[in-house]
């Protein structure tokens, strides 16, 4: 949907192919699993989906979806210690994915351009003879004893998430086969949704545990659209959050912050937990391919699939449609290698900076270079120092929210800071040592 806008403005029609119902629905769906949990829109992520359907957020919030800041209305806690908090400008309207689908998109079906062709499955590419430049795709309807149709276009984005087809269909066309690479995570998160009877947040929207290698349970607790809460709890390598109420109820018991638990022990439940399992993170390097085909391009978790604990898929896709939208702006064609080259270089950052966070869990397989255990140690300064300088904390979200590079995060005024907040509390035994 992040993608229609750009495509919308820059040609005479747009088809979005999509194998579920999509028009009135306003709950999960089949299709998009993830949406029964949260779905963080980074700061990032919120000003590129603003940029791209001016006005949305406002609208959102007039509909009753809480608007948030990063680093000032998200109690943030690291070990058990919470990060001291400031207003940092980083917002982002909080609500519930099946909800932020249903108001993008509204905006697409008011677009005359766009047309959708729903409960359909896309079932190949169509090429030229040479295979040098795909004019379309083939799809199916799901009616029984649907025919199989042919879509010629001039341009074909793939935004079919993980399960996407395309690399088998490259390879099928004679192009080298798609690097994937990615980190066994064994990650599983349950959530749920409730109504409170009492009130942990106060002037904050959410409450975030964050896991660690020394407490590898995490949650995020959060408001949301329509007066309710979502909680959605997790643990990894295979260490899952039971979905029985009762097992559920211990799991959050055993996080580091207690106050979520004594939020929902008597609040009122509206669902029951549902599970979902996150075997291994996933990046297809397909700007590393020496060709690539003209007239497709690949976008989302089609491309990327990082672990959703720091929340920067949606985000990750928003400004992959901000590129996509600057491309199609100097009036040429789509470029698909150079397109597929921005895609990569706007995944790099925040793949480099999570990958390596994920190796500071001594479980999880990976190589891990001297410069990578500095960083482990540094991040943990820095996280601690954040307890007691909300500058730190600014620093460190906007970095989170995909707002600044992590590179940010060495810049010698903040390096130092963190280094002095070391220094001054670093206990006997330490010094010692």
């Amino acid at each position: 949907m992040f993608a229609v806008s750009p495509l919308a403005e820059a040609y005479d029609e747009v088809v979005i192919v999509d194998r579920d119902e999509l028009i009135g629905v306003r709950e999960a769906r089949r299709g998009s699993p993830q949406a029964r949990h949260i779905n963080g829109l980074l700061a990032a992520g919120a000003r590129a989906m603003e940029d791209l359907f001016p006005e949305i957020t406002s609208e959102m919030v007039a509909a009753g979806c809480p608007l948030t800041d990063l680093a000032g209305t998200v109690r943030w806690y690291f070990n058990g210690v919470q990060l001291r908090q400031t207003r940092a400008g980083l917002t982002n309207v909080a609500a519930r994915r099946p909800v932020m689908e249903v108001h993008l998109r509204e905006r697409l079906q008011a677009m005359d351009n766009v047309r959708f062709m729903e409960r359909y499955d896309i079932t190949g590419l169509l090429t030229t003879p040479d295979n040098t430049q795909v004019v379309g795709v083939k799809v199916q309807a799901h009616e029984k004893g649907s025919a199989e149709e042919e879509l010629e276009a001039d341009l074909v984005v793939d935004a079919s998430g993980r399960g996407s087809r395309t690399p088998l269909w490259l390879e099928a066309m004679g192009f080298t086969r798609v690097a994937e690479e990615g980190t066994k995570m064994g990650l599983g998160y349950a959530s749920r949704h409730y109504r409170l009877r009492s009130d942990p947040f106060g002037k904050d929207h959410s409450i975030i545990c964050v896991a660690s290698p020394e407490s590898p349970r995490g949650a995020i607790f959060t408001k949301t659209d329509s007066g309710t809460v979502e909680l959605t709890t997790y643990g990894i390598l295979g260490d899952h959050p039971p979905t029985d109420p009762e097992g559920f109820n211990s799991f959050v018991k055993s996080l580091a912050v207690p106050e979520i638990y004594e939020a929902i022990v008597d609040a009122e439940p509206l669902n029951d937990p549902v599970l979902f399992r996150f075997p291994t993170t996933m990046r297809r390097r397909f700007e590393q391919l020496p060709r690539f085909p003209e007239g497709l391009i690949v976008m989302g978790d089609a491309v990327c699939t990082p672990n959703p604990v720091f929340a920067q898929a949606q985000t990750l896709s928003a400004l992959q449609a901000l590129a996509l939208r600057a491309q199609l702006r100097s009036g040429k064609a789509v470029d698909s290698t150079a397109f597929m080259a921005t895609v990569g270089s706007i995944i790099d950052p925040a793949w480099d900076m999570t990958e390596g966070i994920n190796l500071s869990y001594p479980g999880v397989e990976g190589h891990r270079t001297r410069k990578l255990l500095l960083m482990h140690a540094y991040m943990k300064a820095l996280q601690t120092a954040a307890s007691r300088d909300s500058s730190i904390t600014e620093a460190f979200m906007r970095t989170a929210g995909l707002v600044d590079p992590p590179s940010a995060l060495m810049r010698p005024g903040l390096l130092w800071k963190v280094l002095r907040d070391a220094r001054r509390n670093r206990r006997p035994a330490d010094a010692l040592a």
